[in-house]
């Protein structure tokens, strides 16, 4: 039998490759792994705005780079159609929902989706009891 090794730590990937080669892999190289209509976005190039957040990202994550166990702080975008770059793994970002500002913590998992995935805009509806009006019997009966 062989002698139990501890526990293992999950292995990141984003369609096969490791998430650590994913950040020193070229563009081009990159581009090829994504969905085709996120790599259209990417070859035609990001807007100024686009790459400013992915900046401002790496550079909250060197802030607290040397600091254990700090997380780096917040930056605030309007950016919903921002696609998630290897670059932003790691950082906080507080995307705008159109009220106020949904923290969210970039995870592997989320390389190649939207910003605003992460950022719902609507409150999902609860179905339930009809509320007071629903009906013309509804007016009738005490609310609780």
């Amino acid at each position: 039998m062989a002698p139990n090794k501890g526990p293992s730590r999950k292995v990141r990937k984003y369609r096969g490759i490791d998430v650590v080669d994913l950040f020193s892999m070229e563009e081009s190289e990159f581009m090829k792994l994504l969905p085709s209509r996120i790599r259209r976005k990417f070859t035609r190039g990001l807007r100024f705005n686009e790459r400013a957040l992915i900046e401002k990202c790496i550079k909250a994550k060197d802030a607290v780079k040397d600091l254990v166990g700090v997380k780096p702080k917040p930056v605030k975008t309007h950016l919903r159609s921002m696609i998630v770059h290897p670059a932003m793994v790691g950082s906080i970002v507080a995307v705008y929902n159109g009220i106020n500002f949904n923290v969210v913590e970039v995870r592997p998992e989320m390389i190649g989706y939207y910003l605003g995935e992460f950022s719902l805009s609507y409150k999902p509806v609860q179905h339930g009891d009809p509320g007071k009006g629903a009906t013309r019997s509804s007016t009738a009966t005490a609310l609780k």
